[in-house]
């Protein structure tokens, strides 16, 4: 202990190792500021004074070009002071800069480290001792108690009490935890105040690094990330397996080609549910959306008279060019699928439905009148020309996956540059708040289902030209489970206004790559779906904890 002891800096004794480095600096800062005081200091204030007369609304035109023109003046005599300075002002930033490097960590910063590791484990003993000192006093009193309901009491005095020493010792642990970041942070202080914080690529990296395990909270860190370790694991896994197991290789630059294809048309599926959540909803048809644009795809696009009939009637495209046929197709898909999410949309936003109902009316709806139009038969291959011209192959790199990244950005985009992606947060955070603050929660909601019906309609469109074609009503069924997944693994909310673009896009990949995993593997389609099944209720497990945390 005595030795540990004399490790153990004093606030007084910390100030005294720090005080000749702060005079240091703080000496060259001085002179610093007195050269800034005439130059750098001026030229911004007089640039934040151009800015501020831009936008002024109270001066006429020509008093500000002649108030514009005063200001010109100044900023040019400061940028002279500022231009004259400049050397010199380098030169004081360096002298400083080396005399932290030479001093900083050696004289003061290492002194701190060493007393709060020994502060720490002083903590510990502290705690050690206060709890064998509660045990001992427990047994002694337990040791006199014979009635049962005193016994009860005693035992739950003693546990609260084990609770207050741990509590004690996370408040001295977080306490010498501070104490080292504010030693860390301080020369960084003294950086910005000398370069105006500007700081290089590494000190950058440093200080977020530092934030980061000053942060770190390891029940946050499970919380935000087990589900994605344990599915690693389980790729892993798989990685090692299926060479053993069926003499293929999963990690091949083939392979992974291969799983970014499949995931592209997945992708805009996805993206459009993401949007439904974060308004925490849902879409129970994208499965017989997705059935319905594959079918309409596949008849304009059909390779000759179509052999299958809609109503009695048999459709024949082969007139116009297929450049036109494939736009049509990728025009009647998204009319199609954003004609039924806008209804799906208009009873949820007007008649506070919820969207569990009305996209399940809506799937039904879809479903039934697809088959019924359509028989239930396929329509067979589109025309064979079409894939090379919209997601030809370059080398073994395929294409389509520039469809997806571009999906990807534009929702990127619109979610977070817009003011529409700025509602859509809002409403999905606090619908009733974001009512009051003056935003349309009628006009977001429908906007959602329509973004979500035209990013569905390019889904199916593309996976129809994916797969050459084979539309039937029967295609994509299952596909919202995939989706709905894909979003809540990568951390939409269910409880609202709570998600990223990036994590839609990991989650699709994660799934994906899981499917292609299992299927290479020769695990059957069904026990799949227990795969996914048990993903999508860890995931959602973790999101509820979250939530109760956050609470």
């Amino acid at each position: 202990m005595g030795a540990t002891n004399t490790k153990i800096l004093s606030a007084e004794q910390e100030l005294a190792l720090v005080k000749p480095i702060d005079d240091y600096v703080g000496g060259i800062q001085a002179k610093i500021n007195a050269l800034r005081e005439n130059g750098t200091d001026q030229v911004i204030d007089i640039q934040n004074q151009l800015d501020s007369l831009k936008r002024d609304r109270i001066y006429t035109e020509q008093e500000k070009q002649k108030l514009s023109g005063e200001l010109q003046k100044n900023l040019e005599k400061a940028k002279a002071v500022e231009a004259k300075n400049k050397d010199e002002i380098a030169k004081l930033i360096a002298d400083a800069e080396g005399y932290l490097k030479a001093h900083y960590d050696a004289d003061y910063y290492q002194a701190v480290v060493a007393s709060c590791q020994a502060e720490k484990v002083q903590a510990q003993e502290k705690y050690r001792a206060a709890v064998a000192q509660l045990e001992k006093a427990h047994q002694e009193t337990v040791s006199k108690i014979q009635d049962q309901r005193e016994l009860k009491d005693e035992k739950y005095v003693h546990k609260n009490r084990l609770f207050d020493a741990k509590m004690q010792l996370q408040k001295d642990l977080q306490a010498v935890k501070d104490r080292q970041h504010a030693a860390f942070d301080h020369r960084y202080h003294l950086i910005d105040l000398l370069r105006m914080s500007k700081f290089t690529v590494g000190e950058t990296v440093a200080q977020r690094w530092e934030n980061y395990k000053y942060t770190f909270n390891r029940r946050d860190f499970l919380l935000r990330n087990g589900l994605y370790i344990a599915i690693i694991v389980i790729f892993i896994a798989l990685c090692i397996i299926t060479p053993i197991v069926k003499n293929v290789h999963l990690l091949t630059l083939n392979n992974v080609l291969n799983i970014l294809q499949q995931a592209s048309p997945r992708m805009f599926l996805a993206l459009g549910v993401a949007g439904l959540i974060l308004l925490a909803g849902t879409d129970l048809s994208i499965g017989r959306m997705v059935g319905m644009g594959m079918t309409a795809a596949t008849i304009v696009m059909h390779q000759g008279i179509n052999t299958g009939s809609v109503f009695g009637h048999i459709f024949d495209f082969t007139g116009l060019p297929v450049l036109a046929r494939v736009l049509l197709a990728l025009v009647v898909c998204i009319v199609l699928c954003t004609i039924f999410t806008t209804i799906a949309g208009f009873f949820t936003a007007k008649f506070k439905m919820h969207p569990f109902i009305s996209t399940m009316a809506n799937m039904l709806v879809i479903f039934g009148l697809v088959t019924y139009s359509t028989k239930g038969v396929s329509f067979g291959a589109i025309d064979s020309s079409i894939p090379g011209m919209i997601i030809p192959r370059i080398g073994r790199f395929p294409t389509i996956i520039l469809w997806a990244v571009a999906a990807v950005v534009i929702v990127w985009f619109i979610w977070n540059k817009t003011t529409f992606g700025k509602n859509l947060y809002a409403v999905g955070g606090n619908a009733e708040a974001a009512a009051v603050s003056g935003i349309s929660v009628f006009r977001v909601t429908v906007g959602a289902f329509i973004l979500a019906g035209i990013l569905y309609g390019f889904g199916s469109w593309l996976e129809c030209i994916r797969m050459v074609g084979s539309g039937s009503a029967a295609y994509g069924q299952g596909w919202e489970m995939d989706a709905i997944a894909a979003c809540v693994v990568g951390g939409i909310s269910f409880t609202g206004g709570i998600g990223k673009i990036s994590g839609v896009v990991v989650g699709v990949f994660i799934f994906t790559a899981l499917t292609y995993s299992l299927t290479t593997l020769g695990i059957d389609t069904n026990l799949q779906f227990v795969f996914s099944g048990i993903i999508i209720l860890v995931a959602v497990m973790l999101d509820c904890l979250k939530y109760v945390q956050k609470k």
